[in-house]
């Protein structure tokens, strides 16, 4: 169905309808609302959210998500990753209640009985930290500002080492154009790896740091479960940077948070769900991007997609997009 608007999209802009659209418009505007969606969804709702993408999230949170330590008594119980995610949705339920440190107060009860699995962690906090979600999510230090720097610290060389891997591999089927202009090849493949780094790395510790931010310019019962939403809105806002480049992966994004949101609202019946419903919304969008190929070739944006339809409509491996083209260009020849 995604696909299906954006060649709807593409038709409309082929129109002639998006001509005074400002610079700053454009797809990476959905990257906000889906990132704000799917944080939610991982915190309340992890049964609802894609398994892959929360490992990768816990495995580029450094700072934020406290390992076991190497010194620690292997008889001892210390939470998982996943185990610190759910009492962080505990405490947002119970409305963001303060730190009492151990330390201060060792006969006072410290944790309500619901968060005692995260005692390993709160307990040798910093008294200085005020808040409970703070003392589970930096412990060390009670400044939150410093955590999220420390965080780009440690987080952004090894996102910034993977995409430039990735794109290095990606870039060998281009060798030619590397061979002919070395020097701007290299610098388009930084350009490319620094956005994405940047990108992935500010979404990622600013959906975090948000609810540091939270803490300290929110009262406690304010928006004290949808605060998560608007973290990963933040946290979505660094799309921007990639903006000229990202749509594939925002349109990706989008189709993950579409289909979260449906689970999400299916189990807490929001809506029901409908039988047959995905071969309906299958039907339903290849009749659309049929109908778009037909008036119009290129709004369909994709060389493979439109041989793709093509060999469905009995047409043969062709792309109607180029075809009608060379064509025209035959006809010119002949009559000269």
């Amino acid at each position: 169905m995604t696909r299906a608007l954006e060649f709807g999209y593409n038709y409309l802009e082929e129109l002639g309808y998006f001509k005074n659209k400002p610079t700053w418009l454009g797809s990476w505007m959905i990257m906000p609302v889906a990132c704000g969606q799917l944080l939610h969804a991982f915190v309340f709702d992890r049964d609802c959210f894609p398994s892959g993408m929360g490992d990768h999230i816990l495995k580029n949170s450094p700072e934020y998500i406290q390992k076991r330590p190497k010194d620690y008594p292997s008889t001892a119980q210390w939470p998982g990753t996943f185990d610190i995610v759910d009492n962080l949705a505990d405490i947002s339920r119970q409305r963001w209640p303060a730190f009492v440190s151990p330390i201060l107060f060792p006969n006072a009860e410290t944790l309500p009985k619901r968060l005692s699995s995260i005692s390993p962690i709160t307990s040798p906090a910093h008294p200085a930290i005020k808040s409970l979600s703070c003392a589970l999510l930096h412990p060390q230090d009670p400044s939150c500002l410093r955590t999220y720097v420390q965080y780009w610290i440690q987080a952004f060389p090894k996102i910034a080492r993977f995409f430039t891997l990735f794109f290095a591999a990606m870039s060998i089927t281009k060798y030619k154009a590397f061979l002919s202009s070395p020097v701007a090849s290299l610098n388009n493949l930084a350009k490319r790896v620094l956005r994405m780094s940047l990108f992935l790395s500010g979404a990622i510790g600013t959906s975090w740091g948000s609810i540091c931010l939270f803490q300290n310019i929110l009262p406690r019962t304010f928006l004290s479960t949808q605060r998560w939403f608007l973290g990963g809105f933040l946290g979505g806002l660094w799309a921007f940077l990639e903006r000229k480049g990202g749509r594939s992966n925002f349109l990706y994004t989008a189709r993950m948070s579409i289909d979260s949101l449906w689970k999400v609202g299916v189990k807490r019946r929001w809506w029901k769900g409908v039988k047959n419903g995905d071969v309906l919304l299958f039907v339903v969008s290849l009749a659309t991007v049929n109908a778009l190929y037909e008036v119009s070739p290129r709004a369909v944006n994709s060389g493979v997609a439109r041989k793709g339809l093509g060999v469905l409509r009995g047409e043969g491996w062709v792309d109607r997009a180029v075809v009608p083209t060379e064509g025209k260009g035959k006809e010119g020849a002949d009559q000269e």
